[in-house]
């Protein structure tokens, strides 16, 4: 079932690092809070891949003697998210109906 909810992740993932940045923790706090179930083996290698792909930068910064990992979306990730939005609306208007 993860595997089926992973497209609605990745599009939470770019939504809320488009608001602010986010480390790691965070992230797997808020998918948490929307009822995704993360472990962070399954996380960074997902987070990793999306800067790979140009939709997230990623920028380390050091919080009281810890690198924390800090993730943003790029220019390519708010338009992969415009795009997804106009599908997702597509979608459950077709659906609801």
């Amino acid at each position: 079932m993860k595997d089926f909810f992973l497209g609605f992740i990745k599009i939470h993932i770019l939504y809320h690092t488009g608001k602010r940045p986010f480390y790691g923790q965070e992230l797997k706090e808020e998918l948490e809070e929307h009822g995704y179930t993360m472990s962070f083996g399954s996380l960074y290698p997902l987070l990793h891949r999306l800067c790979d792909d140009g939709y997230l930068s990623r920028e380390d910064k050091n919080v009281e003697g810890k690198i924390r990992k800090y993730y943003t979306l790029t220019s390519q990730g708010r338009t992969l998210l415009g795009e997804a939005k106009n599908k997702m609306k597509e979608l459950v208007d077709e659906v609801m109906e």
